[in-house]
């Protein structure tokens, strides 16, 4: 017997030696599959139901804008329908930390061929409401293609969300781990709902960014409320179908937040190599603060039509990774471009497209 178990013995433990690698893969292979079936169950939108917060919501909007009980009845079964989505918590969060902001990158995002192209065709195909609105209102041409077309692609991007989802979402289930904003994402809910109700949309059925913005170019409700124009003159405003609608938008929107007809955006600079009077001049970002003198006298070299422009500017600073930082001096028209977007990268990247599609018309 001892014998016949030292003979097994070696048997055995060689058996397990070339089963087990197998076994612990399938387990890992099983495990890995739950651990991937837990994280899209997770990442799954889940129907909110009548909450207790939401119906509230609902019944305070519908007696705000005098709706009947009918309408009440509508507005708390299209809430009780909206769903907690975590792709967009994931979303609206900062880049991590220590991400660095690179300009040359940036702008290469957005200043090529393929957006280019597609500008031209539709600078081409609404060249009659593109001069209307820069007549109207003073905004070039080029503004308004590099805008629309930085926001949306022309219309190729507008987002796959439900509105109703995205600003549920951030409205009352907005993530931690940055600035709460819940409340302006709530009032957007508000926006949302009056808009769908008097556009006679299906707030179940619109959709757009993660963020809530619409059409092509992406307002957000409350944007599209105060600031959207019926502007091919068809009775209604659609920032989604109508490519005249959304030309006239933009240029209101940028008029309403303090764009100035024939006003240049940016001048060229070169900062102060004194790096305190450069920490001075770039002290309030993005918001024109100098007058050009001021800016040379602290050690800035303007070109010559900045030297002769008579409002206020500011220093901004575009970092490029690794590589030294560009800097322009922007007017209050950059700061106006910024109000759409508040990020000198941005407004940039409009400017950059709007000038590099007008260039090869």
């Amino acid at each position: 017997m001892p014998i016949l178990s030292r003979l097994l013995l070696p048997i055995t433990v060689c058996a397990f030696a070339l089963l087990a690698p197998g076994a612990e893969a399938a387990q890992k292979k099983k495990s890995k599959a739950k651990t991937h079936a837990k994280a899209v169950k997770d990442a799954a939108p889940k129907p909110y139901g009548r909450r207790e917060d939401l119906m509230r919501f609902a019944q305070d909007l519908a007696q705000a804008q005098g709706w009947d009980a009918a309408e009440l009845q509508a507005l708390q079964s299209q809430m009780a329908q909206a769903q907690k989505h975590p792709t967009v918590q994931r979303l609206i969060m900062p880049p991590p930390a220590g991400t660095a902001k690179n300009w040359a990158a940036y702008r290469a995002m957005f200043v090529e061929p393929r957006r280019i192209q597609a500008g031209l065709a539709f600078w081409r195909e609404h060249e009659a409401s593109l001069n209307r609105a820069s007549e109207q209102y003073g905004v070039p041409a080029a503004i308004i293609v590099g805008l629309i077309g930085v926001e949306t692609f022309y219309g190729q991007i507008m987002g796959g969300f439900r509105i109703i989802d995205a600003l549920t979402t951030l409205g009352f289930d907005f993530p931690p781990g940055r600035k709460d904003r819940s409340e302006f994402f709530r009032e957007e809910l508000r926006q949302f709902l009056i808009l769908s109700k008097r556009e006679g949309l299906d707030p179940l059925a619109v959709k757009g960014s993660y963020a809530g913005a619409m059409g092509l170019p992406q307002f957000m409700p409350g944007s599209w409320n105060r600031h959207a124009v019926d502007f091919d003159g068809s009775g209604r405003i659609d920032l989604v179908n109508s490519p005249a609608d959304a030309i006239g938008s933009v240029a209101h929107y940028l008029v309403q937040h303090g764009w100035q007809r024939d006003l240049p955006l940016t001048f060229e600079i070169r900062v102060p190599v004194d790096s305190s009077a450069r920490a001075t001049l770039l002290a309030p970002d993005i918001l024109p603060s100098f007058s050009a003198a001021q800016m040379v006298e602290l050690g800035a070299v303007l070109s010559e039509d900045g030297r002769q422009h008579a409002g206020p500017l500011a220093l901004v600073e575009l970092q490029n990774g690794e590589a030294a930082p560009s800097y322009v001096a922007g007017t209050a028209n950059f700061y106006a471009l910024t109000r759409y977007n508040w990020s000198s990268y941005y407004a940039m990247a409009v400017i950059a497209l709007g000038q590099e599609i007008a260039s090869q018309r």
